[in-house]
């Protein structure tokens, strides 16, 4: 699926063995991804939504945020197939996608693009304020979710506008509205100020500052308002496996912003290693939709109870089911 093409920019490059080895190498990576990595993302995110509302009543800030962050993980693993198998360097003619469905296509992985940095930043900043005022309750489950739906309608608008510099750039100069807009490289460096530049700041100074409140000792140590020690390390984990894993990404779009706003032309060899750098790094930006919901099942303490209530309510129907009392605990516990 992958072509050799961008070595020299004649399309001759795939007769050297090394292009080859390569390209295989490319296309099995691809390939497992969507084969292992999309059915279990849209499972596990999937099961990740449908047992924290299920359990409503035991969601916690950090909870509102990750299904925030499964909902858009949703969005990705079905963007997957057409994104990955249709990439410009893609051997499969009936996958490549046309100017007008390549648009298509960025305006829902940008909104979850930023939908999951701003989600990953906001839950830091709201960790922090969970255990320097814990019993102020700025960062409850009730403000978390209508956070989340501020994020969502921010990524839209944000996308909106990178959006008319896509299509303005693909649309006739006789367009009077679009005749000063015709850059796709401004989208992206639209795309790479707000999505990356300022939450990856605040995330990492949120972690400085929960790093000092632990090293210091109060008597505000031992109250039960504050969080477990164990969504801390999910915390940290959650920060280092999404950015590191959209990083790339972000990177790439910076690259290719400033590689081509010169103004001179560029020499195809290097537009076809820039091109190649965006498909792997969107590789790497895919793989966060399955990689976060198994890291959230595996370190959060609580979604196993949740997932076995949901199991036992599918399991009963209409029934009338006994009622869990791990569940009843978790309810008590925070009453």
């Amino acid at each position: 699926m992958w072509g050799c093409s961008w070595l020299n920019g004649t399309g001759r490059g795939e007769e050297l063995p090394v292009c080859q080895d390569l390209q295989l190498g490319l296309s099995v990576l691809s390939l497992l991804c969507l084969a292992a990595g999309v059915p279990v993302g849209l499972c596990y995110n999937s099961l990740l939504v449908l047992a924290n509302l299920h359990s409503k009543s035991s969601m916690t800030m950090p909870d509102v945020y990750f299904v925030n962050m499964a909902v858009a993980g949703l969005v990705l693993n079905a963007l997957a197939p057409v994104c990955l198998l249709g990439t410009p360097g893609s051997g499969w003619v009936p996958w490549n996608v046309s100017s007008e469905a390549h648009i298509a296509l960025l305006i829902p992985f940008n909104v979850s693009s930023l939908v999951v940095t701003y989600s990953t930043t906001l839950l830091s900043l709201d960790h922090y304020i969970e255990r320097a005022l814990p019993r102020t309750h700025m960062a409850s489950v009730h403000n978390t979710r209508h956070v989340c739906g501020f994020v969502w309608g921010g990524a839209l608008l944000t996308s909106f506008s990178s959006l008319l510099f896509y299509v303005c750039s693909r649309v006739s100069s006789r367009v009077l509205e679009c005749a000063k807009m015709q850059s796709a490289e401004a989208a992206d460096a639209i795309l790479v100020l707000i999505g990356y530049v300022v939450p990856v700041p605040a995330a990492l100074y949120a972690l400085v500052l929960i790093s000092r409140i632990q090293k210091a000792d109060t008597p505000l140590d031992q109250d039960t308002g504050r969080l477990d020690p164990s969504a801390h390390r999910l915390l940290v984990a959650t920060v280092c496996t999404q950015f590191g894993l959209w990083t790339p990404h972000y990177l790439t779009l910076l690259g290719h912003t400033v590689l081509v706003s010169h103004g001179k032309p560029v020499d195809a060899h290097y537009v076809g290693i820039v091109h190649l750098a965006q498909d792997l790094s969107k590789l790497l930006a895919f793989s966060s939709s399955f990689v976060m919901p198994l890291l959230y099942r595996y370190m959060d303490k609580s979604f196993p109870s949740k997932l076995r209530r949901l199991m036992k309510k599918l399991h009963c129907g209409h029934q009338h089911c006994s009622p869990d009392p791990t569940g009843l605990q978790q309810v008590l516990t925070q009453v």
